[in-house]
């Protein structure tokens, strides 16, 4: 899966988690899958708790994250939600 494709896994709307980046379709922010990998879960272990995540969503996260803290821009992530 290339760069834009993974991206477009993850949204933010103001709606939604108050416009936290989120797995799409879902209400499970970002920086939850990130500091549960950080503090020692596994994918499979965020699979059992969240049934509906796909591996995809998890590189995904770590992907936003990363890019994130890279400071440089980047795009894919959009609001699932029209703002009118």
């Amino acid at each position: 899966m290339n760069e834009t494709a993974m991206l477009q896994r993850i949204c933010n709307a103001p709606k939604i988690m108050l416009g936290k980046p989120v797995i799409k379709g879902t209400r499970l922010p970002v920086e939850i899958v990130v500091e549960k990998l950080a503090y020692g879960a596994t994918a499979d272990d965020l699979k059992e708790e969240y049934p509906f995540l796909a591996d995809e969503d998890i590189q995904a996260a770590l992907l936003y994250a990363a890019k994130s803290l890279s400071g440089d821009p980047f795009y894919g992530v959009r609001s699932p939600v029209s703002t009118g």
